[in-house]
């Protein structure tokens, strides 16, 4: 491999909260080293347009505590194309680019890999994604500020719930795997959780309820991921509650994208300071296709193609403590 003298660094697909202070490790670390570093607009897209902006330690202050990314996201169907990324390709050298570091998803290291092999062109990856959905991490850049963001808003809706006698069913994201559900219900006390990986059923779930309402609870907090396969969606789970449990009087919240946004916790900035030192001395250290990752607190490096292709496991052990504590 060549001797790296400027990394290009990009967030793609969904922003989550860290994305920020990614970018400005990834850039001091650069400064520190003494390379040069260019911002990638908009993801593979902006690649693509040449869309680049020269970064130094000065360009990334006071940017540590925002949410999003001021590299902006996007999506890119020119990118899955090969002629889209022979023009990435090009505008890379065009600007002297000679590695990369992609903040995101599965999507985002697909095409990172992908471009890997069809270029030889170094590539790391720091995981920022809200799901935490990825193997070779037990977090992603934006996992603990969400929980702490989804507990918040669930403390308030109990509020509610606990002065008009309700039920609550309370829908987060995780379209494949129910991490945040899980967590979140446990940590704000919710009477059910449904997820993708457990399958509750409808007259189990119906039965939990009737047990609540028996013991003596007032009202309910259910938290669905939005995966969950008990019913269509969860307005039809609201619907078969109140025809077969009348007594009960529901409500639904879907807290949609306000769970990506706000200033990103202590936690994901450390993460995030970390995992971008990580990412630059491992380019520099002549390494390429790798994630970095948090695993047992040390940060770690797992080979792309195996976060992407891995499946991040949901705690057994977290669900026998929400059965235990629901009671």
């Amino acid at each position: 491999m060549k001797e790296i003298k400027k990394i290009g660094v990009m967030t793609s697909g969904g922003d989550s909260p860290g994305m920020n202070a990614a970018i400005r490790s990834v850039v001091r670390t650069c400064a520190f080293y003494k390379i040069e570093c260019a911002g990638i607009y908009r993801g593979y897209e902006g690649m693509i347009e040449g869309d680049f902006i020269e970064l130094n330690a000065r360009s990334v202050k006071g940017i540590i505590n925002k949410g999003g990314t001021f590299l902006k996201s996007a999506r890119s169907k020119a990118f899955r194309t090969k002629e889209g990324r022979q023009e990435a390709y090009k505008q890379l050298k065009k600007a002297n680019i000679d590695a990369l570091v992609v903040i995101g998803g599965d999507g985002s290291f697909t095409g990172g890999l992908v471009f890997n092999q069809e270029f030889d062109f170094p590539v790391m990856g720091i995981p920022g994604t809200i799901d935490n959905d990825i193997a070779g991490t037990s977090h992603t850049l934006g996992y603990d500020t969400t929980l702490n963001t989804v507990v918040d808003v669930i403390d308030k809706i109990r509020d509610t719930a606990s002065s008009h006698n309700r039920l609550f069913f309370v829908e987060v994201m995780g379209r494949d795997v129910g991490h945040i559900a899980l967590n979140v219900g446990v940590g704000a006390g919710a009477e059910e959780i449904l997820i993708p990986e457990e399958d509750l059923g409808l007259e189990r779930l119906l039965e939990s309820l009737r047990r609540s309402k028996e013991s003596g609870k007032s009202s309910s907090i259910v938290i669905v991921a939005e995966g969950d396969k008990t019913g269509k969606n969860v307005f039809e789970l609201k619907d078969y509650v109140e025809e077969n449990l009348p007594e009960y009087e529901v409500r639904v919240s879907v807290l949609g994208h306000m769970q990506r946004g706000g200033s990103p916790s202590c936690f994901d900035r450390v993460l995030a300071s970390r995992m971008g030192v990580k990412a630059v001395e491992s380019l520099l250290d002549g390494k390429s296709n790798l994630m970095v990752g948090l695993i047992n607190d040390k940060i770690t490096v797992t080979p792309l193609e195996k976060a992407i292709k891995g499946q991040s496991k949901i705690n057994k052990e977290l669900i026998r403590v929400s059965d235990i504590m629901s009671i």
